[in-house]
C-alpha cells in the first residue's frame, strides 16, 4: 500500500514538473514573438530578481495596471508560483484580454529560458 502512496506521489511530480516546464517553454516562445512580459508579484519580490524585459503589475493592481494596454495584445505574466499569475490571467481574460498566458513562477521560467 505504501509503495502504490510513493509510486503515484512520484508520478503526480513527474507529471507536474512536466507540465509546468511545458508552460514556461510555451511563454519563452510567445515572448520571442514579442509577447508584453509582466511579472504580478510585489515591488519588492519584483526587486530582489525578475526577468530581464519584465514589467512589475503587482496583481494588487491588476484591475488598474493594464488599463492602456491594448486587449489583443500577447502577455504573459508570472509570478513566484504561478499562482498569482494564474489569477492575473484569470481576471484578464474577464476583462476581455484575449491573448494571455500563464508562465508560471519566475524559478520556473528562468529554468527554461532559452540561452
Amino acid at each position: 500500500m505504501k509503495i502504490n502512496a510513493v509510486l503515484y506521489l512520484l508520478l503526480a511530480i513527474t507529471s507536474f514538473t512536466g507540465w509546468a516546464s511545458e508552460r514556461s517553454e510555451q511563454a519563452w516562445g510567445l515572448i520571442e514573438q514579442g509577447a508584453f512580459l509582466v511579472d504580478v508579484r510585489t515591488p519588492g519580490e519584483f526587486s530582489q530578481g525578475h526577468l530581464t524585459g519584465s514589467t512589475n503589475y503587482p496583481l494588487d493592481t491588476i484591475d488598474t495596471a493594464f488599463a492602456d494596454v491594448d486587449k489583443s495584445t500577447p502577455i504573459v505574466v508570472y509570478c513566484r508560483s504561478g499562482n498569482r499569475s494564474g489569477q492575473a490571467m484569470n481576471y484578464l481574460k474577464k476583462a476581455g484580454f484575449t491573448q494571455i498566458y500563464n508562465g508560471g513562477g519566475l524559478e520556473e521560467m528562468q529554468s527554461t529560458q532559452p540561452k
